[in-house]
C-alpha cells in the first residue's frame, strides 16, 4: 500500500523535479479537515503527507465541507487545479448539486487560489471528478468528468483552463446501464482518467457505488481513435480491470502514471477490509486508502498485475 490512511480519489502529476504529487478528495488528518489533500513521492512508493493543496476555501463554497476529487495539470508556468465542491447555495437549497471549480497556483504543492466563481453547477452530483487531458493529435485540451447516475463528458478548454473554450459542447461518452442488476459496475459511471498508447485514446473509469455497507466498485477501461469517442470495453470482460479481492474492497477510481523507468503505474483507493473505518463512529467501507499497482499490456488492453 502507498499511503494508508484515507486519501480517496488520488489524481497525480509529476512536477519538473521530477517529484510525483498525489491529490485526494477532503479528508480529516489528526482532527483537522483538510480541503484538497496532498502528498509526494519520489519513487511512487514511499510517501509523505504535504498539508492542504486548497487551505482557503473559494468564498462561494465557504461554509460547505464536500470537496472532491481534485486533479492538477500543467497550463503554462502555472498549475492549475480542478475540482468539485457544494455552493454555499445549496445549504438552503437541497435541490443544488455540486460545482465543477478551478484554482491556480504556482507550485504543484500550492496554495491554490480559487478563481471566484464555479465552473459549471447542474443537480446532484453530475459535476463532479474532473480530469485534463491533452490531445496529443489535436493539441486541444480537453476536460472529462460526469456522475450522478448521468454519463462521463467531455468538453474543450480554453488555453488557460479556467473555461471552456468558446463554441464548444459537451459530448457524452460512457453511459450507465439502465439495469437492476446488483452485479452491473455501470449503474452509476465516474472517476474519468484518459491516457494515449498506439494510437488509442484509454478512458479510465469506476461504478458502481464506492463506499459505505454496499459497496461495489470496480475500474473499467473503455478505448477509442479518437479523444472524444466512441468508446467501447473489451468484450471478453465488459470492460473491468480491477474488483474486489482477498482483503480488499470496492477498489476504484484510478490515475495512471509513469514511473521513472517509463513503466506505467495505476493508482487507486480501496478499502483494507481489516479496517474499514478511520474512527468507530464512521460508516463501514469509508477508510479508503490509497495503493499502487503495476499495468501492463495484453492484446492491446491495459491489465493490473502481470501480462505479456
Amino acid at each position: 500500500m502507498a499511503i494508508d490512511a484515507d486519501f480517496p480519489d488520488p489524481a497525480i502529476v509529476r512536477a519538473d523535479d521530477g517529484t510525483y504529487y498525489a491529490y485526494a478528495t477532503q479528508g480529516r488528518i489528526d482532527g483537522r479537515m483538510v480541503n484538497v489533500q496532498i502528498a509526494r513521492s519520489s519513487d511512487l512508493r514511499k510517501w509523505e503527507r504535504a498539508g492542504d493543496a486548497l487551505p482557503e476555501k473559494p468564498g462561494w463554497a465557504s461554509q460547505t465541507q464536500d470537496f472532491w476529487a481534485p486533479h492538477v495539470s500543467r497550463f503554462g508556468q502555472r498549475y492549475v487545479l480542478h475540482y468539485s465542491a457544494k455552493p454555499d447555495s445549496a445549504l438552503a437549497d437541497p435541490e443544488q448539486g455540486l460545482c465543477l471549480a478551478v484554482a491556480t497556483s504556482d507550485r504543484p504543492d500550492g496554495p491554490f487560489t480559487d478563481m471566484g466563481k464555479p465552473l459549471l453547477c447542474g443537480e446532484s452530483f453530475i459535476n463532479i471528478d474532473p480530469m485534463v487531458f491533452d490531445d496529443p493529435r489535436t493539441g486541444k485540451r480537453l476536460l472529462y468528468w460526469g456522475s450522478g447516475f448521468g454519463p462521463i463528458k467531455v468538453q474543450e478548454l480554453a488555453p488557460d483552463g479556467m473555461s471552456f473554450a468558446v463554441g464548444s459542447a459537451p459530448v457524452d461518452l460512457i453511459a450507465v446501464e439502465q439495469t437492476d442488476d446488483p452485479a452491473s459496475y455501470r449503474r452509476l459511471v465516474e472517476a474519468p482518467w484518459v491516457i494515449y498508447r498506439k494510437g488509442w485514446y484509454y478512458l479510465f473509469f469506476s461504478g458502481d457505488n464506492c463506499c459505505g455497507p454496499n459497496a461495489h466498485y470496480a475500474v473499467m477501461v473503455a478505448r477509442s481513435r479518437s479523444a472524444t469517442g466512441p468508446f467501447s470495453v473489451n468484450p471478453a470482460n465488459n470492460g473491468v480491470i480491477l474488483e474486489a479481492a482477498s482483503g480488499w474492497v470496492a477498489p476504484g477510481h484510478n490515475a495512471v502514471a509513469e514511473d521513472g523507468d517509463g513503466k506505467m503505474v495505476i493508482l487507486y483507493h480501496a478499502v483494507d477490509a481489516d479496517r474499514p473505518r478511520s474512527a468507530p463512529q464512521d460508516e463501514v467501507n469509508t477508510r479508503r486508502i490509497m495503493l499502487v499497482d503495476h499495468l501492463v499490456w495484453r492484446n492491446g488492453w491495459p491489465v493490473v498485475g502481470r501480462g505479456n
